[in-house]
């Protein structure tokens, strides 16, 4: 049993938790450092390695971010079966996600790293992405038909979440684009013009013409009008040629075509930035105020009596809140070249751009939990000091356990540095027409100095479309 006799010992205490705490310092990439090594050097096989063995992802709380890792390494490795079985035991565990009375202790005592980590929401889209490939790479087409089903319905569900709020991301429109190939690849067409109908709103939504950095694909704006003519639906065709300035064409490709996806670059990486905050008291209640003047109110899950504390004991509150990093992409762009054409690829998702925009979005509720949370610590160490006695070796006990609190509180404040980290950064897309026979298809990736990299694949042209993914890690 530990007993505090004099501050000297309190200071012992202190100092022992200030060395446990600092252990544990660190942001989630600092911790996977090493499976991140090899996954950007193209060791896959010992990252994969790494994966199983790395203990930090072992823990039940971050037991959805293992199982992303898996399945996209898998994936990369074209272990297309336990690719899905992860994805899938990734699906399941967010399906069933429910936020537990000791998650919210953990994030309300600790820090909400010890919670478990439930997945943003673009994150959950990308298992139906990685998912459905794998399902195309395995001729399960009844299966990736269902991945194609499954992304209208968690549309449907982020739509839901966020309704009302026009400037949430609530729907991706790059997944409703993979919506619609996969439909047309099982000879689909009316529903592969329903999703292309429903990308081109969703990139169209965004005040600034763009979603998310991405303007429409002129191969979309194509897709678009050839699945409404073979669709019959003519005052679609005639609608969406106006709307681009764009004829129809027709779709004389007996041999079939190759949908190619480049993944390029890497997800930026969640770190750790301090932001200080004062309490100020309005007209009937009271806020938080950043350095920029944004208004943050005290969370509605926090019960806390401000009028006890003295200005000097509220004047500054310093949170630890996450920011992403990223990281410069190594190729700026990329063409497939095979017979007489050269065709360059069109970004159709910037996972970079939309991770930081849904920070943004989430930003007032998340700093007022953390800062709610904060203000329950410092009542705590308030609660404790209490009002002086006549026994000082009493005052001094108070003083000593107040000042742990105070020094657990600053310790152990961390934002939730936890995210899909080896995601792309971007993810763009063409559609290469193929011949009789074997097909040569030159990927040439070209970086911001110049330098070119080239990859070249084989694909046997045949009716309908195929598909090829591949990932410029650096």
């Amino acid at each position: 049993m530990l007993r505090l006799r004099t501050p000297k010992s309190s200071f012992l205490v202190l100092f022992s938790l200030l060395s446990l705490l600092l252990s544990a310092c660190g942001t989630y990439n600092d911790k996977i450092r090493s499976y991140y090594s090899d996954l950007y050097n193209e060791r896959y096989s010992e990252a994969n390695a790494e994966l199983d063995k790395n203990k930090l992802l072992q823990k039940n709380r971050n037991r959805l971010l293992f199982y992303f890792e898996k399945g996209r390494i898998e994936h990369v490795l074209k272990n297309y079966q336990n690719s899905n079985l992860y994805f899938n035991l990734a699906d399941s565990m967010i399906e069933v996600s429910r936020t537990s009375a000791a998650d919210v202790v953990a994030g309300t005592l600790v820090n909400p790293m010890m919670q478990k980590y439930k997945g943003e929401d673009f994150e959950k889209i990308m298992i139906h992405y990685y998912k459905a490939l794998n399902y195309l790479y395995l001729n399960e087409t009844d299966e990736a038909i269902v991945e194609a089903r499954r992304i209208t319905l968690q549309n449907q569900q982020l739509e839901d979440k966020f309704k009302g709020k026009s400037n949430r991301y609530f729907r991706d429109a790059f997944a409703e684009v993979l919506q619609g190939l996969i439909y047309e690849s099982n000879g689909d067409e009316n529903n592969a013009f329903i999703a292309y109908r429903n990308a081109i709103e969703r990139y169209q939504a965004k005040d600034d013409s763009l979603y998310y950095g991405i303007h429409i694909p002129l191969q979309l704006k194509k897709d678009v009008i050839r699945s409404a003519s073979l669709s019959g639906f003519q005052d679609q065709v005639d609608y969406f040629s106006r709307l681009f300035n764009m004829k129809h064409e027709e779709n004389n490709k007996p041999y079939g075509e190759l949908v190619i996806f480049w993944e390029n670059g890497l997800a930026p990486v969640k770190q750790e930035q301090d932001i200080v905050f004062s309490l100020t008291k309005g007209m009937n209640s009271y806020y938080f105020l950043d350095p920029y003047g944004t208004q943050i109110p005290v969370h509605s899950g926090f019960s806390f009596n401000p009028d006890r504390f003295s200005a000097g004991d509220l004047n500054n509150f310093r949170i630890a809140f996450p920011t992403y990093r990223t990281s410069p992409l190594r190729y700026s762009f990329a063409t497939a070249s095979a017979n007489t054409d050269t065709l360059r690829f069109e970004r159709a998702e910037d996972i970079t751009n939309l991770a930081k925009a849904t920070l943004r979005q989430r930003y007032v509720k998340e700093v007022s939990l953390a800062l709610s949370r904060l203000a329950v610590k410092k009542a705590a160490q308030f609660a404790i000091r209490g009002n002086s006695s006549n026994s000082k070796k009493n005052d001094n006990l108070r003083e000593g356990l107040s000042a742990m609190v105070d020094l657990y509180s600053l310790i152990s404040e961390k934002a939730d540095t936890r995210n899909w980290q080896t995601l792309p950064s971007e993810i763009s897309y063409l559609r290469m027409p193929l011949k009789a026979g074997k097909n040569e298809i030159t990927l040439t990736m070209t970086g911001n100095n110049g330098a070119k990299t080239e990859k070249v694949i084989a694909i046997e042209g045949k009716p309908g479309l195929q598909f090829f993914n591949f990932a410029t890690i650096q």
